[in-house]
């Protein structure tokens, strides 16, 4: 029986060194990043690594492939959904929030590499490979809602990246509200608070009526 950590079980082994390299990026970054902590944490070595990922580089454009292309599978599924609009909007941002609740990892990496965008070519690939089609799907969404006399005539150039920001933002605030409130926001019922929220302000930024099931 081949074992894990040997080129007998690839599929194995190349998940959970993306997962533990996740968890390494997450944390410090390309720069930071070291492939050391990444073997010792999936617990294969390094050669084994090297085999699969020439060097760290090719192994962060793994990840990011990795993360972007579950998180773009998960929402362009809802954006593709036959229901109105306003409902596919707010099951948008629903989908959008668990995702970033579930994978803390992903949601880590994701806001450390977004914020030095202009010095990595890699995330320059996958945003236009992965984020800019789901970008393109909400254009047609918001579009179709204001045509409809269901949104107001937003500018969705302007509307949609502030959507994606609210979502974002509570996971980025989370330790300054902590040290502020001296409550934890990650806990559940917080967590279910914010979602419950988000979804109300954003049917009231947008919604040309109200009455919309949330």
């Amino acid at each position: 029986m081949p074992r894990l950590g040997s080129r007998g079980k690839p599929d194995e082994s190349k998940a959970t060194i993306l997962q533990a390299a996740i968890r390494e990026f997450a944390r410090e970054g390309l720069a930071g990043a070291r492939i050391d902590t990444i073997s010792h944490a999936a617990k294969v070595n390094k050669a084994l690594l090297y085999y699969y990922y020439i060097d760290k580089d090719t192994l962060y454009g793994a990840t990011l492939d990795y993360v972007f292309k579950m998180r773009t599978d998960r929402l362009m599924k809802v954006l593709r959904e036959d229901v109105p609009p306003g409902e596919k909007i707010l099951r948008y941002v629903g989908a959008f929030y668990d995702y970033l609740v579930e994978f803390p990892y992903h949601r880590d990496m994701i806001q450390r590499e977004v914020l030095v965008l202009e010095r990595k070519s890699q995330m320059k690939r996958v945003i236009l490979r992965y984020v800019k089609p789901t970008y393109q799907e909400l254009l047609k969404v918001v579009e179709e809602g204001i045509a409809a006399g269901i949104f107001r005539p937003v500018d969705p150039a302007q509307f949609i990246p502030m959507m994606g920001a609210l979502v974002m933002q509570y996971f980025g605030n989370a330790p300054l509200m902590k040290l502020i409130s001296k409550e934890d926001p990650m806990k559940p019922d917080k967590l279910a608070a914010r979602r419950a929220a988000l979804l109300d302000f954003i049917a009231a930024a947008l919604f040309e009526h109200t009455g919309v099931e949330r």
